[in-house]
């Protein structure tokens, strides 16, 4: 019974991985079941079995990739979940980028067929999943905000940050899977640097936005007479 539960387990590792790679190379549509299970070594009925539907396996194939990626790219960068608030978002950035960066990461690939042809079969499962991760960088940087920023200058920082995390990054991934050829187009080769210099400016920035919400004059109230 436990060699042929291990069997099983091995045959869906083998479909997930193989399946991450067919999808992320040609996107939902272009790939075929049998091309996957070619690839993992199985049979066809064995999408069937572990999946029920290709669109399932797809699904379940992306959250395998996205798993991948945070293993290899903790979150946190390694930092303590009781450190100091510029600790925390300073390895949540250092993470992003190198998680962004890394060319084994079929997630993102994952993402750009689902912008340039869209399926609609990982909205949910990205939502739930990056959702998580994003409560968790919104709330180091409202930490760092302080309570008297308002809630529109703490959406623009956190959009600003996450944005120079991934965009430079997912450039090259985005002209990989359209093909398009972009001479050195936000072609960064020191990744650590890159990732210090986006810290360091987005600590500058918060200190900034902070120092001008607590500086900033209150309105008076209206005075009767």
């Amino acid at each position: 019974m436990k060699s042929t539960q291990t069997r099983s387990q091995k045959t869906r590792e083998n479909l997930l991985a193989a399946a991450g790679e067919i999808f992320a190379e040609m996107g939902f549509r272009e790939a075929t079941i049998a091309a996957i299970c070619g690839k993992a070594g199985v049979n066809i009925a064995a999408v069937n079995y572990h999946f029920g539907s290709k669109e399932n396996l797809y699904r379940e194939s992306w959250k395998h990739a996205f798993q991948q990626s945070i293993q290899a790219h903790p979150p946190d960068g390694g930092i303590a979940a009781d450190a100091l608030p510029e600790e925390r978002l300073g390895g949540q950035i250092v993470a992003l980028i190198h998680r962004m960066a890394d060319k084994k990461n079929r997630e993102i690939w994952f993402i750009h067929r689902e912008i340039s042809n869209p399926t609609g079969l990982l909205g949910k499962s990205f939502r739930d999943i990056i959702g998580r991760l994003h409560a968790e960088t919104a709330k180091a940087i409202r930490d760092l905000l302080g309570p008297q920023v308002t809630e529109q200058e703490a959406l623009f920082c956190e959009v600003y940050i996450v944005s120079q995390c991934v965009n430079p990054m997912v450039v090259p991934h985005k002209l990989a899977v359209s093909r398009e050829k972009r001479d050195n187009l936000w072609h960064i080769v020191d990744i650590e640097a890159y990732a210090e210099h986006v810290v360091t400016v987005s600590l500058a920035g918060i200190r900034a936005i902070r120092k001008r919400a607590e500086t900033r004059k209150q309105p008076q109230g209206n005075i009767l007479t």
